[in-house]
């Protein structure tokens, strides 16, 4: 039984799809001015896993996650890079798709950009004039926030409280409203900008609006699971709630979730592009093996800050590392395996066991940080056991198999062969036997790389090797 912390309640509940089987889940994506930081990339990731996990599960998942490509940024980025909005929307996606991707991220089933659904929309906005949930003022449209009742439940706040907030904002704007609460659903065209018509004039749309509209076109009404970073939590989320309730009159997500920040320093100072403190998903990924990114941000519970430095990153590294030792190790072993030993029951329900522990681990919330130790347990009992001068090539494949799809819901892909650093590892631990006059562990490192396809050449210079050809 899955277990969700559900911000609208601020409890754990247990999941219940709508669907028996299938889960409707938006996840709220970037807005494309830029390329992602790697506070994104951490909610990008955490979803990924989550949805991993579900799929493990046995839940088809129907995942869809936006692209916001009309907005102030975009329109800023637009006059400073001296391209159209378009282009630099398309610029951006494309980043993104590609950073993500070597992250091995999961496309998802559908990317909605806003640009293609604004005659939605606008439709959706006249719905909300209709019942006065929205008013006109000079071509800006606006909700009208104290008339929907539950305003503030998601972010735990009081009207009041945010009122205080509220009032205290200065601007034209704030001046057109009739309440300091109030959001804009439809932004008046400015010269010199993209817009489109609409019968209260020529504009764009606010940003919340966008993703009610094409988050209920895509799934429906209601959802199973809205996901997205805790600084979405209020406004964006909060008036998510306000317009599509409004709207339709039907609750618009079941489960709320949202990711913890991604911290820096030594102050633990939240990372953000507002704060100018933000490294690009872009620029790691020129200097750090993309697992290892992958794989630090996806080991941590969703919901726990994660502090970015040059220490967890190192750590995420070593302990990746031994993981992709213990699979080598055990593709290696499976070639002298014998069939059929007579503790092959004992052993397999031993892995089972481990299974068991890693589930009730990601059950409770996705607690990826306890599902990952168990992780380790697996692998050190594959250790012990391909040390056996007599090891099962039923109970080895089973134990590897799973440690396969287990490291796979981690977004942890073992690549077929040996890679650079290993080879080279190996060559050295092969030396060190040599050294120590253990032939029977340099002939076996020998033969190990042998398998993989790595020539070894002994010169007085030292050990040479190359790939077979």
């Amino acid at each position: 039984m899955i277990k969700i912390y559900n911000t609208l309640t601020r409890e754990k509940e247990e999941f219940q799809p709508m669907t028996a089987g299938k889960v409707k889940m938006y996840v709220c994506g970037p807005t494309v001015y830029n390329y992602i930081h790697i506070g994104n990339g951490r909610s990008t990731v955490s979803f990924d896993t989550i949805r991993r996990y579900l799929e493990f599960r046995g839940y088809e998942v129907n995942y869809v996650s936006n692209f916001t490509d009309v907005d102030d940024k975009i329109i800023r980025a637009a006059q400073e890079l001296e391209i159209t909005t378009p282009e630099v929307a398309e610029r951006f996606i494309k980043a993104f798709k590609e950073d993500t991707g070597k992250l091995n991220v999961k496309p998802a089933d559908s990317y909605p950009r806003v640009v293609d659904y604004m005659q939605d929309i606008i439709e959706f906005i006249q719905v909300l004039l209709d019942k006065e949930y929205a008013y006109v003022v000079d071509g800006d449209v606006y909700y009208r926030t104290r008339k929907f009742p539950e305003y503030g439940h998601l972010s735990d706040q009081s009207i009041d409280e945010l009122e205080v907030g509220a009032s205290k904002r200065t601007g034209s704007e704030q001046q057109l409203k009739e309440d300091p609460l109030d959001f804009a659903l439809w932004k008046n065209a400015k010269p010199g900008e993209i817009s489109w018509q609409a019968p209260w004039g020529d504009g764009r749309p606010g940003w919340h609006i966008e993703c009610s509209v094409m988050a209920t076109q895509l799934l429906g009404d209601t959802l199973d699971i809205h996901g997205g970073g805790q600084d979405l939590e209020f406004p964006h989320h909060e008036n998510e709630i306000a317009q599509s309730e409004a709207k339709t009159g039907q609750k618009f997500a079941n489960y709320w979730m949202h990711n913890g920040y991604v911290t820096i320093g030594e102050d633990d100072e939240k990372m953000s592009k507002s704060l100018g403190n933000f490294v690009t998903v872009h620029d790691i990924l020129q200097r750090i093996d993309p697992q290892v990114v992958r794989f630090f941000l996806s080991t941590t519970q969703y919901r726990r800050p994660i502090r970015y430095s040059q220490k967890t990153l190192t750590e995420a590294s070593n302990n990746l590392q031994r993981l992709k030792n213990t699979y080598e190790n055990a593709v290696f072993r499976l070639n002298n395996a014998t069939s059929h030993l007579s503790e092959d029951a004992k052993k397999k329900n031993e892995i089972n066991q481990l299974i068991d522990q890693f589930m009730e681990a990601m059950d409770d919330d996705f607690n990826a940080a306890n599902g990952i130790t168990v992780v380790y347990e697996l692998a050190k009992w594959m250790n012990r056991y391909v040390e056996q001068a007599t090891v099962s090539y039923e109970v080895l494949k089973f134990a590897l198999d799973y440690f396969i799809e287990l490291m796979a819901i981690f977004g942890i892909v073992f690549e077929e062969g040996l890679a650079d650093n290993r080879v080279e590892q190996l060559i050295t631990e092969r030396n060190e036997a040599r050294k120590n006059k253990d032939f029977a562990r340099s002939d076996e490192i020998r033969g190990q790389l042998k398998d993989q396809g790595i020539i070894l050449e002994d010169t007085p210079q030292g050990t040479r090797w190359r790939r077979k050809s």
